[in-house]
């Protein structure tokens, strides 16, 4: 199956209440490297901040780990980055900055970023500085460990929303603009 398409019967992930202690979190000041070869310091940033946090970005030419549509909340990296990238005007109508953010090196996300011919950034958290400094929501496989999907919108440095779980993460980006919209009125 294309890793664009969501199969069906995926297992839906259940809110397991580790993002909880998320909301109003300082977002740290530090940088992260991006897919332009640039640093980003997201705490930095004025306005709304973006930042969906997959687990790993699949390849065509690379197998994904073994049992991977059988983890929930696991599969759907490429069409959640997808529906950002389409909805991607939109949000920074709204004024949002958008990232995604892995585990993976810049390296392997450029790949990413090129093929799905994406107009924002993909940030690297191969050192899982989030998750020793905000407790992210983690998981193990292949003995690799990755993120959980999760959406947080940062203003001014706090996280002001967090979406968890995510899923479908297709429709992810139309919830972060439905809510951005209601902050606005």
């Amino acid at each position: 199956m294309p890793l664009s398409k969501l199969p069906k019967n995926l297992p839906i992930p259940k809110d397991d209440g580790l993002s909880d202690h998320l909301y109003g979190a300082q977002w740290p000041s530090f940088d992260l490297p991006a897919t332009n070869k640039q640093r980003v310091n997201v705490a930095k940033l004025n306005g709304y901040v973006v930042v969906y946090v997959y687990p790993m970005t699949g390849r065509p030419d690379v197998p994904l780990p073994d049992q991977w549509d059988e983890i929930p909340g696991a599969r759907g990296c490429t069409p959640q980055s997808c529906s950002f990238r389409d909805h991607y005007e939109e949000l920074q109508q709204l004024n949002a900055h958008v990232f995604g953010l892995s585990v993976q090196s810049s390296d392997y996300q450029r790949e990413a970023k090129q093929r799905l011919h994406l107009s924002f950034e993909l940030l690297s958290d191969s050192e899982l500085s989030l998750k020793s400094t905000l407790s992210l929501p983690s998981f193990e496989v292949s003995g690799v460990v990755l993120y959980k999907r999760i959406t947080l919108i940062i203003k001014n440095g706090r996280i002001a929303k967090v979406f968890y779980p995510v899923f479908p993460p297709s429709e992810n980006a139309q919830a972060v603009i439905e809510w951005l919209k209601r902050q606005s009125e």
